[in-house]
């Protein structure tokens, strides 16, 4: 899990953190969230997702979610086995609302899933987001409505 995580964080495309975890971090890390969930192909993990809210006291019913999978494992559908995974653990922790906050506005797979799933764009956040290179891209935050 940690290894996945780490190559998103460094790829510098999709995650905010800029550090990797270290394993201790890591199992911290994971730990906390209300929910970490991975996908397995011959017991193998390829991905994984964290769910936690995204905010605390009277916006806490609002849930939070990041996804990583392995880059050879990208484009067989385990990402949106995981989004789906994750809306259903949202539910049952008592969330409402699933938000993301900063979608990268290159990465076209994940809006072309969120779309698909219904998810709505709250617009846009223009050089939101700090690439690797130095260079910034908007972002899309998006949200839906759990029931």
């Amino acid at each position: 899990m940690t290894k996945i995580w780490n190559l998103v964080v460094m790829e510098g495309k999709y995650f905010p953190q800029e550090n990797s975890l270290s394993i201790k971090e890591a199992e911290a890390f994971f730990a906390e969230q209300t929910y970490t969930g991975v996908a397995e192909v011959d017991g193998v993990i390829v991905g994984l997702y964290i769910l936690h809210p995204n905010n605390i006291g009277r916006c806490g019913h609002i849930a939070n979610a990041s996804y990583a999978v392995k880059t050879n494992q990208r484009g067989k559908h385990i990402g949106e086995n995981l989004v789906m995974h994750s809306l259903e653990m949202a539910i049952e922790s008592g969330f409402r609302i699933m938000q993301f906050n900063a979608v990268v506005a290159n990465n076209k797979g994940a809006i072309s899933l969120y779309k698909k799933l219904g998810f709505k764009e709250l617009g846009t956040i223009p050089g939101g987001f700090k690439m690797d290179d130095g260079t910034f891209v908007d972002i899309i935050p998006f949200y839906l409505e759990l029931s």
